[in-house]
Order: structure tokens, then sequence, then C-alpha cells
């Protein structure tokens, strides 16, 4: 099933705007998708940070060193 989108307006100097089109020509894309990308990528950290802020809090600042892991993993 297909999502319903919307559209927005995102305004930047002339300056700035000529430095996404080459980027994104540079990266193959079009500015619309380096500019989505952009985005949900600021998005994604986001989310990963306020995930890894809530992990420190239920775990009371205990953590596990990276041998730990890597024994409890098998590797």
């Amino acid at each position: 099933m297909a999502t319903a989108t919307k559209s927005t307006t995102i305004r930047f100097d002339k300056d700035v705007l000529n430095l996404i089109h080459k980027q994104a020509d540079l990266d193959g894309q079009s500015a619309t998708e380096f500019m989505r990308n952009a985005v949900l990528e600021k998005l994604e950290d986001s989310l990963d940070y306020q995930d890894a802020v809530k992990n420190i809090r239920e775990s009371h600042g205990q953590t596990v060193s990276r041998d730990d892991v890597k024994k409890q993993l098998g590797l």
C-alpha cells in the first residue's frame, strides 16, 4: 500500500542552494533526494541519541566492556 506524502518548502540563499545542487550531482541524485536523505539521516541520528540516553538512564550507568560483548556474541 502506498504511503501518502506531503510536500513542504525550504528556502536557502543562492550560495547554499548551489552547494546542495553540486553535492547532489556528485552523489548522482537530485537536489530533492539529497535534501530528503539529509533530513532522514538527521532524524535517525536524533532517534539513536534518544535511545542511547534512555539506555544509559535505564542501566543506571552500568556498562559492559567491548571484550565482554565479544565473548557474549562468540566473537
